[in-house]
């Protein structure tokens, strides 16, 4: 009676290496990106519109869409009343709407990403911007900006969702529609893909940076006819190259805005923890949180609504002293306790005013310079000590105003404020609010040891193989104790009398055929795995890794990749966690 051969074990060639693992999909989703940017433009204009509409509507009772501050109405103490009403709508929408509008919009995005395997409602596409229009143009002291960021990653996440795509190109496109509107609203494409490489993302791959820089791209170019006009936001003279000392007083100012950013995030959370005590519903808080915002009204009606005009005095140098501290102390008590309130709004307007106003008024101790200068350096250091994104705060700001002699002043001050607060604070205002809802970011980047290190580094090299026709019996026996290569191990590979792989056992495999034939006579090879999937020597780690997790095994023979069916070593769980001990010893271990 003749015995059918076995069949050569399964030899499924690893990925071709090279510096990157993008293919042509890129190609797809820089298509898609093209749409996504056309959208999110739109999405900032159409927010751009309504808050201008509804603050005309709130403060001056006249329907017109023209761009004007709540304070160029002259508010009186019965304006007081018009942030209450909005904070009353906003908190029916939030109750009968969708939740997921309260807040500031970025660690909604962040949560979407991570979580929620990036999808986004349609619900939350609407009502995020509408409620968010309402908030600032009844005055709330917030920024469009957080807003357009769900906004148009809502517009990204529902575009992927009409296609076969996976969660990683949904996150890649979800991520775009946030930089294509941040990109329309701030006409600052760099920053804007900065913004998402920093903060969204969560890599750094061409699969989702290229779509990106597409999408904010296509936005940057589609504003101009939508918005009317091109250029900065907040142009300012152009001012000379810095010098030295100039240098060390930016590091100053930045080390002043990284306390102050530990500052605001504290009171944010401090608010957020006083209203959780409130004996009422949440969908009431936001109307306290207007009442806030009317008497902070009262006090400087410059802290209501975004304040773009009033920036642009800061950096003009047109507000200084005591008029700039004032705004910059009204303006973070009004927003922080706005923002604790579960209102709908965005942060970096506010940032951009308080750290403008701390600049401006640092320009009286700082010799170098005019208010103007410090208060755009003072603007960047805030933004980027309380978001943890200083590359970002240097472009954005220099972007804002196009004075790219100020670069290096800028990024030395945000890289203080960043250095100040991740030494003194253990999250930022953004993955605070994630963490308390009990999940964790970890925001520092770096290359997976299972994309460096290969299979033939950590495999085991004992080879540990038996006979086609060694029994289940026997092998327990060696397992049991007999052997020490083969006690260690889950599985066993199995080898014909020539010695080339043909299969492979694993202890549950042994039980198995035991309770079937508890004398043990089975042969291993009709107890266990015939055609066994393997890994090269030469090939990654995350390659073997990826093959395990797609067949749900924990452990693969290692064979030659130019005779498949020749065993040279074994990977198993321990073999992996091995790249990985040796990310820690590099990271740890202190040598002299």
């Amino acid at each position: 009676m003749s015995t059918a051969r076995p069949k050569k074990p399964i030899a499924t060639h690893s990925r071709r290496l090279g510096d990157y693992s993008t293919d042509r999909r890129v190609l797809i989703l820089s298509g898609a990106a093209v749409v996504i940017g056309l959208l999110g433009a739109l999405a900032a204009r159409g927010l751009d519109l309504l808050i201008a509409l509804i603050t005309n509507l709130a403060f001056g009772g006249r329907f017109s869409t023209e761009r004007l501050a709540p304070a160029s109405y002259h508010p009186g103490p019965w304006s007081v009343l018009i942030p209450i009403v909005g904070g009353l709508i906003i908190g029916a929408m939030a109750r009968w709407g969708s939740p997921k509008i309260r807040g500031h919009g970025i660690p909604e995005a962040l949560e979407a990403i991570l979580i929620g395997r990036s999808r986004l409602d349609a619900k939350v596409a609407v009502l995020k911007p509408v409620s968010s229009a309402i908030s600032i143009g009844t005055g709330g002291p917030f920024g469009a900006e957080g807003p357009i960021i769900m906004t148009g990653g809502a517009a990204g996440s529902l575009f992927a969702q009409l296609f076969h795509l996976s969660s990683a190109e949904r996150k890649t496109l979800l991520v775009a529609g946030a930089a294509a509107g941040m990109s329309a609203i701030f006409a600052a494409p760099i920053a804007s893909v900065l913004l998402a490489v920093e903060l969204l993302l969560f890599e750094w791959k061409p699969r989702s940076f290229i779509p990106v820089v597409v999408a904010s791209a296509v936005s940057a170019v589609a504003r101009v006819p939508l918005f009317g006009a091109g250029g900065p936001i907040f142009p300012v003279p152009r001012h000379a190259a810095v010098s030295a000392a100039a240098l060390l007083f930016a590091v100053a100012l930045g080390i002043a805005g990284g306390l102050a950013s530990g500052a605001l995030t504290w009171a944010v959370y401090f608010f957020e923890d006083v209203f959780e005590r409130l004996p009422i519903h949440w969908a009431w808080w936001p109307a306290i949180g207007g009442l806030c915002i009317g008497i902070g009204g009262l006090v400087n009606p410059l802290v209501l609504g975004v304040g773009y005009g009033t920036i642009h005095d800061l950096l003009l140098g047109k507000l200084t002293g005591a008029p700039a501290g004032s705004l910059a102390v009204t303006k973070g008590v009004v927003w922080a306790a706005a923002l604790g309130s579960g209102t709908s709004g965005g942060v970096l307007a506010p940032l951009l005013m308080m750290g403008a106003s701390l600049g401006s008024l640092a320009s009286g101790l700082l010799p170098h310079g005019d208010p103007g200068l410090w208060a755009v350096v003072g603007m960047a250091a805030i933004m980027g000590g309380t978001m943890r994104s200083p590359l970002t705060a240097t472009f954005f700001a220099a972007e804002l105003t196009q004075d790219w002699n100020l670069l290096p002043a800028l990024l030395v001050s945000c890289v203080a404020a960043y250095a100040l607060t991740v030494l003194l604070l253990r999250r930022s205002i953004l993955t605070e609010k994630i963490a308390r809802h009990g999940h964790h970011i970890f925001r520092e980047y770096s290359v997976d040891p299972f994309e460096i290190h290969r299979v033939g580094e950590v495999m085991d090299r004992s080879i540990g193989a038996v006979p086609t026709a060694m029994s289940v019996r026997e092998l327990s026996r060696l397992i049991a104790g007999s052997d020490p290569v083969l006690a260690r191990r889950q599985g066993t590979p199995i080898v014909d009398s020539a010695g080339k792989l043909v299969g492979i056992v694993t202890r549950s495999d042994l039980m198995r055929s035991l309770e079937k034939d508890p004398g043990g006579d089975t042969a291993v090879l009709d107890a266990g795995t015939r055609n066994p999937v393997v890994a090269f020597e030469d090939e990654l780690i995350a390659d073997a890794v990826s093959r395990m997790l797609d067949r749900d095994i924990g452990r693969l023979p290692v064979v030659d990749s130019a005779d498949p069916s020749r065993l040279i070593g074994y990977l198993g769980r321990s073999g992996v966690l091995a790249a990985r001990q040796r990310l820690h010893d590099e990271e740890n271990r202190r040598e002299r």
